[in-house]
């Protein structure tokens, strides 16, 4: 029995052994200020209770929280960082006005002539920067500007621009065009070739060696003043945009290479040589505009167009890539093997390659190619050649084009009068199938509306002329049939008391003397 007859509290029962009173669901009572490692058990003789869902639901909310904090951090500074890299690649890109006209012959510049509404020049704008960053930490002496070429139209015509974009390097006087990939090394590439020397000189075997280990295709002159060195500088002058050139003295020529005559010029491709043969191969700046590309290429549009000028032949496998079938890369090894194998006897006149796709040759040929296959395309010209056989090995691919150079396989296509009306229709099709296809709505407003404002006009005119036919035919009516047409007032008496007749319409001035008389 207890002592005193005070009221007991917990810390009394606690004390006296007894066990504590374990709080009602729902109550709140105090809970005591516990440590960290505070034993379960010990908490709820205590009458700690812990609720497991709520804690898990503060924990995932407060870890969500945390994540999207994190998240939302991150992107603000990525954004942060890509501003910061625009800017400071903005930097060293210039943007050019009139003045650069007259202090622009003091450097060597790298201009990029664009309209504001042009989405191509839109889309070379940050590669176009990246090229200027890339240009400055090198320290090369090309200096990268743009210029707005609606702006200052003047400049840009005097400079020959005709479309956007128009990227032109200006050494001096002379103004060169690029006409390559839109693509950052491409450009750089460019840029040091045309701003350097003309013709590089290779003092050295380990020189040749590194430049052969460097460049896919490159021309060398060998030998000493000569018309054939001449001529070589001309060329260079004008396919510098294109390829590079260098002279070497003989005992700088490796040894697997064999000269029958000097001074001589080669083209250095594929892991082998072709010397140039005056007799054979013709003008020298054209030979080395069909020897510029490689024997095997990647083929697409650009690349075709700029096959084009070279008058070469382009036997083309026509295959899808994601496509791993045998006869897909059966066909594609055929044609590799062809331009490897056979290449001292067709380099003259075809050029090989694959295609992924068919939808730059369907626009060619105007018909749907089926996939795979094997086409030669004239691109001068527009003709092609299709297949007249199973193709299952090199020799029977080899045969083809024997009877393509003989003649016995005819060509089609072409530019006459009638394919290029042809191509026109073709043109207008696939153009007015695309945007419908890609945006109904557009097409039915761009063709639609056109064709409603020409059906309105069309019904004025047509009932503007039915009009004037039935008024004249009415002129007609009146001044030839009146005297036939009876009088219907004539012979009857007027009734008395009647309010008089409203007056007549008043006759035409002849009819009336008609009467009179």
């Amino acid at each position: 029995m207890l002592r005193g007859g005070g009221r007991r509290g917990p810390g009394r029962v606690a004390e006296a052994g007894l066990p504590r009173p374990r709080p009602q669901r729902g109550a709140s009572l105090p809970r005591p200020d516990l440590p960290a490692a505070f034993p379960r058990a010990q908490a709820a003789a205590a009458g700690v209770s812990f609720s497991p869902l709520r804690r898990g639901r503060f924990c995932s909310s407060s870890a969500a929280s945390m994540a999207a904090r994190r998240r939302g951090a991150a992107l603000g500074l990525c954004a942060t960082v890509f501003l910061l890299a625009m800017a400071f690649c903005k930097g060293f890109v210039e943007d050019l006005d009139e003045s650069f006209k007259d202090n622009r012959k003091d450097d060597i510049w790298l201009v990029d002539f664009y309209a504001p509404w042009c989405g191509h020049c839109k889309k070379l704008e940050p590669i176009w920067n990246e090229v200027g960053l890339e240009m400055k930490s090198v320290g090369s002496p090309v200096k990268v500007g743009k210029m707005d070429a609606t702006s200052y139209s003047s400049i840009a015509s005097e400079f020959g621009v005709r479309g956007y974009p128009t990227i032109k390097l200006l050494k001096g006087d002379l103004a060169y065009n690029y006409r390559g990939p839109r693509t950052k090394d491409d450009i750089i590439e460019f840029a040091h070739r045309v701003s350097g020397a003309l013709i590089r000189p290779l003092p050295s075997q380990q020189m040749f060696e590194h430049v052969r280990k460097r460049h896919r295709v490159f021309f060398v002159y060998i030998g000493g003043e000569s018309p054939l060195k001449e001529k070589y500088i001309d060329a260079a002058s004008e396919l510098i945009v294109y390829t590079y050139f260098y002279s070497a003295s003989e005992e700088v020529v490796p040894e697997y290479v064999t000269l029958k005559e000097m001074p001589a010029v080669l083209v250095f491709k594929d892991e082998t040589y072709f010397v140039y043969d005056e007799y054979e191969d013709g003008d020298l700046s054209s030979w080395i505009n069909r020897e510029r590309f490689q024997n095997y290429l990647t083929m697409d549009g650009f690349l075709l167009y700029e096959l084009g000028d070279t008058g070469k032949l382009v036997a083309i496998a026509v295959i899808d890539e994601k496509n791993t079938s045998a006869e897909h890369t059966r066909l594609k090894s055929i044609i590799q093997q062809v331009a490897r194998d056979y290449r001292d006897q067709f380099h003259r006149d075809f050029q090989f390659g694959h295609m992924d796709g068919n939808d730059y040759i369907n626009t060619l040929l105007m018909a749907e190619l089926k996939v795979p296959t094997v086409v030669v395309l004239n691109t001068s010209n527009q003709q092609y050649f299709l297949l007249d056989r199973q193709i299952n090995n090199a020799e029977d691919m080899v045969q083809f084009i024997n009877n393509i150079l003989d003649g016995t396989v005819d060509a089609q296509g072409g530019d006459s009068i009638l394919q290029r009306l042809k191509r026109m229709v073709f043109d207008a099709k696939s153009t007015i199938v695309s945007v419908f296809r890609s945006s109904p709505l557009l097409g039915c407003f761009l063709f639609g509306l056109p064709l409603g404002v020409v059906s309105i006009m069309c019904y004025g005119i047509y009932t503007a002329d039915a009009d004037g036919h039935d008024e004249r035919y009415e002129v007609v009516r009146g001044e030839g049939g009146g005297a036939a047409l009876p009088d219907e007032g004539a012979g009857q008496p007027e009734p008395s008391g009647a309010d008089p007749p409203a007056p007549a319409a008043q006759e035409p001035k002849d009819v009336l003397e008609k009467k009179k008389d």
